[in-house]
């Protein structure tokens, strides 16, 4: 018997998609850790720099470093079409999220922060389902709805004349990030996970240098080295290598299964900011954050 026809292809190639799967669950895992740690960073950052120079100085350190690794893997320049698509994404993740979250953060702790970040995977598959033509069922939208109104009770049960402008910025920085992700995720496809969130940051960087130059601080000695470590963390990692390994597992995994990652993020999130900024978490911040996920999960789950 010929071996080699005593071989289903079939089975093989479904080990292949399960090794494939298995690695992109990897690589989203280690961004969604990366990315827990954008929220405490960013409120720790906001103390000493103006949101406008953070949100520009964050993408420049990350462009210029994504400049570098296009410039030396030789990359091909995308399309027209791709172009457009990674000005939408820049406009999310580059320059969108960075700045609302920034000047919300000033107004909210980033463990209040970290309940609208549970609505992302939400926000992430409202855009997927947008740009993607899909009819998900009436389930999946009473879920949505669901998390969308308990994130809202939340905050009017806190006193949402106490910081209006800081919840609804937090809320417009979720809805561009949501686009910004469903958008790059589309594109990794063709382009390659760790090119797309390059280009990207090169693009932004006509943008984002200038930022920088603008609103750069009067005083550098005033400046203490818990703000500089989290302006370079929000900038290398952040805004950089979280996204190399995000948009890796969503092209290997799938954007609906890896995406699901995200409901872990705010549970991280609240863990850093009770252990390094001290915040109080209180059991109705935690039991609003479970609820949220829990209504995301079930919306991902009946979003066909």
């Amino acid at each position: 018997m010929n071996l080699k026809h005593s071989i289903n292809p079939a089975i093989i190639n479904h080990d292949i998609s399960l090794e494939k799967q298995s690695n992109g669950w990897v690589n989203g895992f280690i961004a969604v850790v990366i990315f827990s740690g954008s929220m405490p960073a960013t409120k720790v950052a906001v103390m000493d720099f103006n949101p406008i120079f953070l949100t520009g100085a964050r993408g420049a350190i990350a462009g210029i470093l994504a400049l570098v690794a296009l410039l030396v893997f030789k990359e091909k320049r995308p399309s027209s079409v791709q172009l457009r698509a990674l000005l939408i994404t820049a406009l999310g993740i580059v320059l969108g999220f960075p700045i609302l979250s920034a000047f919300a953060l000033q107004h909210i702790s980033s463990a209040h922060s970290l309940v609208f970040l549970a609505m992302l995977p939400l926000s992430t598959a409202i855009f997927g389902v947008i740009r993607g033509g899909e009819r998900p069922s009436k389930i999946f939208w009473f879920f949505s709805l669901m998390g969308s109104f308990l994130v809202i009770g939340y905050a009017l049960s806190q006193g949402i004349e106490t910081s209006p402008i800081g919840d609804m910025l937090m809320l417009l920085a979720i809805i561009l990030c949501g686009l910004g992700y469903a958008e790059g995720a589309k594109l990794s496809k063709t382009l390659g996970g760790w090119q797309v969130i390059s280009w990207v940051l090169v693009l932004s960087l006509p943008l984002t240098l200038p930022l920088c130059f603008f609103f750069l601080p009067t005083n550098f000695e005033d400046i203490p080295s818990t703000g500089w470590f989290s302006l370079f963390y929000l900038g290398l990692f952040s805004m950089f290598i979280g996204f190399i390994f995000w948009y890796r597992g969503l092209a290997q995994g799938g954007i609906a299964k890896v995406g699901q990652l995200q409901l872990l993020q705010p549970f991280f999130g609240l863990a850093l900011s009770a252990t390094l900024l001290h915040e109080k978490v209180s059991i109705g911040m935690l039991l609003v954050t479970v609820g949220v996920i829990l209504c995301v999960a079930g919306s991902k789950k009946f979003a066909k």
